[in-house]
């Protein structure tokens, strides 16, 4: 059931939010004397739109504040979507990308933090478009609406259900007893870790203070929208590769390790098993394709394969999407691992996307479970993470999960190969779908680090926005549009 009163307050208040974020790129079209019939006019008729929108919803508070599970998932599909349609219009106005559904497929790939882009023309782009492109990614990648949490005077009864649908990761759990204070805490760390890297990046002599800025925020949002159509690449240097791949794994880990490690529990932050796994991983999969990079001569010598493989394994791994070289032209095996990566992610709990470490952990010990009791029926074998009993409701769950992303990668893939004109290939395809769903960014073949999304047809971008979204936000948010009796109003 709805509370449409509700959901209209807390979309009034997003879409306020909204335009006081889009004062920054605003600003600076008269910083950098852009033409001010394009973006100037853009971004301020999109401000205009927001704040018409969202003050009359907000002038009075609701009656009745309570929402329910369903309708906190509702609320934030459709913020999602609010945001990415209203965020397309400064694209649309200025002309930057003149096609709408571009620019939706461009501004969902933002707020999603996937990556993906249809733009050619990167770096030819205005600052104050490109700044908003890479802002998308900061915004979405710990969520607007875990902002708007932070930013309430008190906690709304709405808040829990709020965050548990935008938070990424199979179960959602506070690190104080008020959930405001949870968000600050978030946002805090997000901000402190996001400033840290602009600090290292502008200390390299090759990157300027905006060029910095822009990455930090693609790198904080896990996303990889960058300035320069050759990515990170474009810079050439290994120190600034260094630091990007630190603070992509740095970003793919759960916050909540940050927090414990702030408050002085550093050694149960480190045994936490969702964090070893994902460097176990990342480790193995930088291991395998530096060996296969050397092995096949890609580069000229073992180090340089470990500087491009850890990275690449990295920006995979968090589902940044950056890009230092074109791995089309790396070994089958690389790809194999890149795919990998890609379907595995971060940790829940971070700003990486993918079906998430923990749900791969619970899996595994689920599996191993399911063995020994029809090898012994009589037994009672318990999984546990982090020495803790996992409930069956949260196994049950996670088993869903990976049901519903093989019937979504099937269905698209299906609608794809159906649909597109250009004909891509299973393998392009089906690697479009993945880096959608898993918000990375780059694909393999014409989808792939060289290329774009612009050649795709309409109906496909549409595909894959709707991928990115459901993706981000861990499909039931998504799928509950479409249940008849979640739009039933609350009496």
């Amino acid at each position: 059931m709805l509370n449409y009163r509700m959901t209209a307050y807390i979309l009034g208040s997003i879409a306020v939010i909204t335009a006081g974020l889009m004062l920054v790129p605003f600003i600076m079209t008269f910083g950098y004397a852009e033409d001010y019939n394009s973006t100037t006019l853009g971004f301020g008729v999109t401000i205009a739109v927001l704040l018409a929108a969202g003050i009359p919803c907000i002038v009075k508070k609701p009656a009745n504040m309570h929402i329910t599970s369903s309708c906190g998932f509702i609320t934030v599909a459709l913020a999602w979507i609010m945001m990415s349609l209203v965020g397309a219009l400064p694209l649309c106005i200025s002309g930057v990308i003149p096609d709408y559904i571009d620019c939706c497929f461009e501004m969902v790939s933002g707020f999603t933090t996937t990556g993906a882009t249809i733009m050619t023309d990167i770096d030819g782009a205005p600052q104050s478009i490109l700044f908003w492109r890479s802002m998308t990614h900061w915004i979405g990648g710990m969520g607007i609406l875990v902002f708007a949490v932070a930013l309430l005077p008190k906690s709304s009864p709405a808040a829990v259900h709020l965050m548990k649908a935008e938070v990424p990761g199979p179960e959602f759990g506070k690190l104080v007893s008020k959930l405001r204070f949870t968000a600050r805490i978030l946002y805090c760390i997000y901000l402190a870790l996001t400033v840290l890297e602009v600090i290292l990046l502008v200390a390299s002599p090759k990157m300027n203070l905006f060029d910095a800025v822009l990455h930090a925020m693609s790198t904080a949002g896990t996303g990889g929208f960058s300035n320069h159509g050759m990515s990170i690449g474009y810079y050439n240097s290994a120190y600034i590769d260094g630091v990007v791949t630190a603070f992509m794994m740095l970003f793919a880990v759960n916050f909540n390790i940050f927090y414990f490690i702030l408050i002085g529990h550093v050694s149960a932050a480190l045994r936490n098993e969702e964090f070893r796994t994902l460097f176990i991983i990342f480790g193995l999969a930088t291991l395998l394709m530096t060996v296969s990079l050397t092995l096949g001569e890609i580069y000229e010598n073992f180090w340089v394969s470990l500087r491009y493989a850890a990275f690449q394994a990295a920006s995979m791994m968090s589902t940044t999407g950056f890009t230092t070289a074109d791995f089309n032209a790396w070994p089958t095996l690389c790809h194999f691992i890149i795919v990998a990566l890609m379907f595995i992610g971060g940790s829940a709990g971070s700003t990486a996307g993918g079906i998430k470490v923990s749900r791969y952990v619970i899996g595994t010990k689920s599996a191993f479970a399911g063995m020994k009791k029809a090898y012994s029926p009589r037994g009672v074998f318990t999984v546990k993470l982090d020495g803790r009993p996992v409930s069956d409701d949260l196994r049950a769950s996670v088993g869903h999960y990976f049901v519903s992303i093989f019937i979504i990668v099937v269905v698209s893939l299906a609608l794809i190969l159906l649909f597109e004109t250009e004909k891509l290939g299973l393998a392009e395809s089906f690697s479009a779908v993945a880096t959608c769903l898993n918000n990375v960014g780059p694909g393999l073949g014409a989808v792939g680090p060289i290329y774009n999304f612009a050649h795709l047809t309409p109906f496909t971008k549409i595909i894959l926005s709707l991928d990115m979204l459901i993706g981000r936000l861990e499909i039931v948010p998504i799928l509950l549009m479409f249940y008849p009796k979640s739009w039933i109003p609350v009496k």
